[in-house]
């Protein structure tokens, strides 16, 4: 079976590679279309064929420049006419870069799939018109929760939706936390609820905050409101960082707003052994109850964040029932079951 995975945007490498290598493990022909990263290097193709059909100018020479918007957008249908050119028996887009257009030029010659990561972007998620019409045109539309599922059915033919589980990132750092240490990982946007975790930090006796991740917001402001409790690192930092940081984590807080389905940063500290307390917003929440690898509070409730908080640092044995449960994810999310439920999906299409 001929695979293209086309994230145009280059949104989620990690992803795309993740997904990428497990399906060419199970036996597809995997291509993946993108465009060049524009924070670090991309991870190095493992099985599968990767190819920049996107965005050449706009990602290199205009990285930084406010002309590199308006340069992606004449770009765009350039993209969208390589992708047509495929031979492939399925494509499977990721994101749609530029819906208003992608509404009007995508046309594929071959069957297609598009996982809704975030159910409704935050940028268009107003659209709700745009979004039936853009989600009519898949023939089916993967999400990562039974939350996620349950809102598209609002927008579009609930036969087209299938759910599959975001698979976690494994690893085994070396566990070096000393208790107390809370971390917020991840790109930094204010949906993340920065300053709610800095808030509920402060409530809890002994807490120390790690925030880890690329400030795409100004940081400022939750600086002075943290003061010494925290630790900043900050930049698109590589693996080896982010996993030196969860080795020394005893809680990871993800405190979201409700414009989120799910996180792979969440992945990442539940694929650590981490566990976690989040906003019940989107699907974060199901990880969190089907394996009890920690708490999941009222969305924006910073009292009930700040206790969830407590009754694990405080409490060995519950800190340890929650490990258990990360554990727990590590091994049941994994890449090769989400290949299987991917190709599931393909074969139903051919």
């Amino acid at each position: 079976m001929r695979i293209l995975i086309a994230d145009p945007p280059a949104f989620t490498p990690q992803y795309d590679h993740a997904l990428a290598s497990a399906l060419a493990r199970a036996g597809a022909d995997v291509e993946l279309a993108t465009s060049p990263f524009r924070f670090g290097e991309p991870p190095e193709p493992d099985g599968y064929r990767r190819s920049e059909l996107f965005y050449p100018l706009s990602s290199r020479v205009f990285r930084r420049s406010r002309l590199r918007i308006p340069v992606k957008l004449l770009e765009h249908p350039v993209g969208l006419a390589r992708l047509r050119r495929s031979d492939a028996d399925v494509v499977h887009l990721q994101w749609l870069a530029a819906p208003e257009l992608d509404n009007r030029l995508l046309r594929l010659r071959a069957p297609t799939v598009f996982t809704a990561h975030d159910v409704l972007p935050r940028r268009t998620a107003a659209k709700r018109d745009l979004w039936r019409r853009l989600f009519a045109r898949f023939d089916r539309v993967v999400v990562h929760s039974e939350r996620g599922r349950d809102q598209l059915a609002e927008l579009t033919d609930p036969a087209r939706l299938r759910v599959i589980s975001h698979p976690v990132y494994a690893s085994d750092p070396p566990r070096r936390d000393d208790g107390r240490t809370l971390l917020c990982l991840g790109i930094i946007r204010a949906y993340k609820g920065m300053a709610d975790a800095i808030e509920a930090a402060k409530q809890v006796e002994g807490a120390r905050l790690l925030v880890v991740g690329d400030p795409l917001e100004p940081v400022a402001g939750y600086r002075q409101a943290a003061g010494e409790i925290a630790e900043w690192r900050l930049g698109y930092l590589p693996d080896e960082h982010i996993d030196r940081a969860l080795g020394e984590t005893t809680v990871a807080l993800f405190p979201y707003r409700p414009e989120i389905d799910q996180s792979g940063a969440l992945m990442r500290a539940l694929g650590a052994g981490v566990p976690v307390v989040v906003y019940d917003v989107g699907g974060l929440g199901e990880p969190v109850r089907r394996f009890g690898a920690g708490r999941v509070v009222p969305a924006g409730d910073v009292e009930a964040l700040a206790e969830a908080i407590r009754e694990l640092l405080d409490d060995p044995q519950a800190l340890d029932r929650a490990r258990g449960g990360a554990e727990r994810a590590r091994h049941e999310l994994t890449w090769a079951a989400a290949a299987r439920a991917h190709l599931d999906v393909y074969r139903e299409l051919l």
